[in-house]
């Protein structure tokens, strides 16, 4: 029997979970991935509970950005005390969707010592995905630096961006209910 390396292991993975239906739609919908596979965050989540945590493998799936399973893997496998800040702005300047966006902050951002520094870095980036990373990654952060935060969600809106209207928003809403619980 042929044995295969962890990279082609975790692809055989992809495949086998692999649903046609929803990666149509998503093509359809204008997904900008050459491979989808169509799998589901719990499948992706399956999928890296069996995986040794790897920044070599981490950085190998994020380079294969042909893939959107790939990409949506590589934050869940890369180890939290190896991510330097340079990576992780690296990683996070590149993200090609706000699927992308939402699972490397939620999986691995937000639990870096220097989370609020990648806010900081890109809350005044000139590209939309990359406010929106410092959006998304503020709201994992709460309640931690409240007042800026709805402060910096303000801004975002008088911008009138589609991609960060709703994440803004979103950090607006839950400032005020934090605040009405106080």
């Amino acid at each position: 029997m042929a044995e295969f390396n962890d990279m082609q292991q975790i692809k055989r993975r992809f495949f086998a979970m692999r649903n046609g239906a929803l990666a149509e739609q998503m093509r359809r919908q204008g997904a900008p991935y050459q491979i989808i596979f169509g799998l589901n965050l719990p499948q992706l989540t399956e999928i890296s509970r069996d995986v040794e945590p790897s920044a070599d493998l981490a950085e190998r799936l994020w380079a294969n950005t042909t893939t959107r399973e790939s990409l949506l893997l590589a934050p869940m496998v890369y180890p939290k005390d190896e991510m330097t800040l340079s990576v992780a702005l690296q990683w996070a300047t590149s993200c090609p969707t706000a699927e992308v966006a939402d699972i490397l902050c939620h999986r691995l951002l937000r639990h870096l010592p220097f989370a609020n520094e990648i806010v900081d870095a890109l809350a005044d980036a000139e590209r939309n995905l990359d406010r929106y990373v410092s959006l998304r990654l503020r709201l994992n952060l709460f309640p931690s630096r409240l007042e800026e935060a709805r402060m910096a969600a303000e801004t975002e809106l008088g911008r009138d961006c589609r991609l960060t209207q709703g994440v803004a928003r979103q950090i607006i809403d839950e400032v005020r209910c934090i605040a009405d619980m106080e």
